[in-house]
């Protein structure tokens, strides 16, 4: 890690408290990402948006969207799912979701994030990848009261149409949220569900539930992995299928 990543690292830690209630970590660091995309990545390019991220979260400020190793199983479980629409639950500055866009190019992805200013971010990456069209986010929270899940009912979502979910938003609020969306009936049998940071920050009561759950509801497989942009710190992905 340089010495420009691990000052990073550092005021990242320290804006932590401000990322859990805004969604940004209050150093600029997600709008810079942006303008770093648009100043440096060929327009038009999928593949170099991703990997010209992947260089700013290494080199300039490290970012917390899902990264290159682990972003490497959420592309596996989507091949092996394959769906036609697709739920993300925290989309930051909008790399999983493109990343899901270039894996499932008949998709549409549907991504909800609570910063009205990620979002900008977001948008502002993904047309200059050219996939704006194909992903919807929606500014909002799941734990709104259904707010935000009628507003996912607008954009089409209904009994049994949901084939995959990626979460990776606030890690307190994973298998409430997960739960929510079962209670409105949108998961089928045969869904896929793909959770990340199950272990750094963690989401013990979501692994937890679905260690209780493995065989009846849901069976799940946990990936060893690493924290984002590191070979240091350890992580763990779970990916589950829905039994219904």
């Amino acid at each position: 890690m340089s010495w420009k990543q691990r000052w990073s690292f550092v005021r990242m830690a320290l804006g932590m408290r401000r990322f859990t209630q805004t969604g940004q970590f209050g150093d600029g660091r997600e709008a810079a990402a942006a303008a770093y995309v648009e100043a440096n990545a060929r327009r038009g390019d999928v593949d170099d948006v991703l990997a010209t991220i992947d260089t700013f979260a290494r080199e300039q400020s490290m970012l917390v969207n899902v990264g290159d190793e682990k972003g490497r199983l959420l592309e596996s479980a989507l091949i092996r799912a394959n769906p036609a629409r697709v739920l993300e639950l925290g989309t930051y500055c909008g790399y999983s979701s493109l990343l899901m866009a270039r894996t499932v190019p008949d998709a549409h992805i549907f991504t909800v994030e609570l910063s009205a200013d990620n979002a900008e971010v977001a948008r502002r990456i993904w047309t200059h990848a050219g996939v704006a069209d194909r992903i919807t986010c929606v500014v909002g929270t799941i734990g709104d009261d259904g707010a935000t899940l009628d507003k996912l009912a607008g954009h089409g979502f209904g009994a049994g149409n949901l084939d995959f979910m990626f979460i990776d938003h606030d890690k307190h609020a994973y298998l409430d949220d997960l739960q929510s969306v079962m209670h409105r009936g949108w998961l089928h049998p045969g869904a896929v569900v793909v959770a990340d940071n199950i272990k750094v920050p963690g989401s013990p009561k979501y692994r937890a539930y679905m260690n209780e759950q493995q065989g009846t509801t849901w069976n799940t497989v946990e990936h060893d992995t690493h924290v984002e942009y590191q070979s240091l710190l350890t992580d763990l992905v779970l990916e589950s299928d829905y039994l219904g």
